[in-house]
């Protein structure tokens, strides 16, 4: 007598699309929270325990129409492991590359923080310093504008010429292996 199997059911969180088990290791397992404490209370035991906190903040958003305290968690995100991570404070950092002895490319990153279309930015800066200028992924896979030429020291006075939201104070240059203020 052979016992036939069935399929296995899965729930699939319809807020970052994982299965419920794995939504803690998502994207934004804030945001899927609600949805777990609601169709999957037995995944998430501790959810339910903090239920009433959570429950309370819906209705006192709802109630005030105020969402103040919801970007200040926003601001915190949570990393996999429980590690905080906190929301970088904008700023943009210039780096000089020499490469073959002579030929340099200086790199600008961060003026994206700022509102700053970067295809817009890299045209401006090679008009200003006649020379290339592209849009391309970092390391890290955050987009930078690399400059032929070493125009580090004129960039800093242009940025902040050319985008007012750009204050002195958040433009560094990276110089031997430390970030240094670019005015002062």
């Amino acid at each position: 007598m052979a016992v036939k199997l069935q399929p296995l059911e899965v729930l699939y969180c319809p807020v970052c699309s994982l299965p419920a088990e794995y939504c803690e290791f998502g994207p934004d397992f804030e945001k899927c929270k609600p949805w777990l404490i609601k169709n999957a209370p037995e995944l998430y035991p501790d959810l339910v325990k903090g239920e009433n906190k959570w429950s309370w903040m819906c209705f006192f958003l709802h109630s005030s129409g105020t969402t103040s305290d919801v970007k200040k968690d926003e601001e915190v995100k949570r990393l996999p492991g429980g590690k905080v991570k906190k929301k970088e404070k904008p700023e943009v950092v210039v780096e000089k590359i020499v490469r073959n002895k002579r030929k340099c490319v200086t790199i600008i990153k961060g003026l994206d923080m700022f509102g700053i279309k970067l295809s817009d930015a890299s045209k401006k800066l090679g008009k200003k310093f006649a020379s290339g200028a592209s849009v391309v992924k970092g390391p890290t896979e955050k987009d930078q504008i690399d400059v032929q030429g070493d125009i580090m020291y004129d960039l800093a006075e242009f940025i902040t010429e050319t985008w007012q939201n750009v204050p002195e104070s958040a433009i560094y240059f990276i110089e031997d292996g430390r970030k240094v203020p670019a005015m002062g």
